[in-house]
């Protein structure tokens, strides 16, 4: 089955929407997924102004191009995360930021997801790709000693926000891919898995997969992809290099900025793809929650 290969409007957010357009078509892309935070596609005017919806959607014909996927990472972001700061002031616009009250903050974000899948729905496209943020992302060096019942929570807190926003989706007949990355409540394997049953693994919610994202962790990707198959809804094509180890750059960054000689990883992102396989799927043992945490060593008991 041959699988539509789109760019990804995000690293082109400075151009004008056309211009992206005419370069995907010239690069032999099949279409695209549209950055929803950029000056591409405003996702509260295009569902209240018809005439800036028919003007999207003239530029895609134009071009020859599909609209695959919408990406709404940042409000995604803002849906669970605890605290919410001034980084997410940053990513929120003064629209879903408001008054900074930080349940209104969440609210207002949760909508803006049901918007996106609403607006996919109308430009023909079968997934929102985003993060989901996390109550529980701070703890992940798991010190000073977390309690289970505070990661238990922090699962039935993601459930708890983001059910009714798959309600949504269920409705307009969109599915959305999470982007299994640091900060989000699925960053590796098991949390993963634990994420999956934790929303009853019901369809409209799958995976955005980014192999880059687990090689730096030493999770083998085919694994995952094998483990997870019937939940890759989408699929980003990015290219890995881990780099010879000197004995002083590690694996967790270092608090330096990105692309500084001292962080870990690097990384590329040529495009991205949608896929729709489906196969077998991996499920969260109970005993993951005493496997070891990134810092401890500690193994199941």
């Amino acid at each position: 089955m041959k699988h539509p290969v789109t760019l990804f409007t995000a690293q082109w957010a400075d151009l004008p929407f056309e211009e992206v357009c005419k370069l995907a078509a010239g690069w032999g892309f099949d279409g695209l997924e549209i950055a929803c935070k950029s000056q591409h596609l405003d996702v509260d005017r295009a569902l209240e102004d018809e005439e800036y919806l028919r003007g999207r959607k003239e530029i895609l014909d134009r071009y020859g191009l599909r609209v695959w996927t919408l990406s709404n990472h940042a409000q995604g972001q803002l849906v669970c995360d605890d605290p919410l700061d001034f980084r997410h002031q940053n990513i929120a616009g003064s629209r879903t930021w408001g008054d900074g009250d930080p349940e209104g903050v969440r609210a207002r974000a949760a909508e803006q997801v049901k918007k996106t899948a609403i607006l996919a729905r109308k430009l023909g496209a079968g997934v929102v790709t985003g993060f989901t943020g996390s109550k529980i992302w701070r703890y992940v060096a798991m010190y000073p000693p977390v309690p289970e019942e505070v990661i238990d929570d922090g699962y039935a807190d993601f459930a708890r926000r983001w059910n009714p926003i798959m309600d949504v989706f269920d409705s307009e007949g969109v599915r959305f891919a999470l982007e299994v990355h640091p900060s989000e409540i699925a960053y590796d394997y098991w949390t993963t898995a634990r994420t999956l049953e934790a929303i009853d693994r019901r369809s409209a919610f799958g995976i955005n997969w980014d192999p880059s994202h687990m090689m730096w962790q030493d999770i083998d990707p085919a694994n995952f992809i094998v483990d997870f198959a019937d939940r890759i809804y989408h699929v980003d094509c990015k290219d890995t290099r881990i780099r010879a180890k000197d004995g002083r750059v590690g694996r967790l960054g270092s608090h330096l900025p990105w692309g500084s000689p001292g962080a870990a990883g690097t990384s590329s992102r040529p495009v991205r793809a949608t896929s729709r396989s489906r196969t077998r799927s991996a499920r969260w043992p109970r005993s993951a929650t005493t496997a070891p945490s990134p810092s401890s060593g500690r193994m199941p008991g």
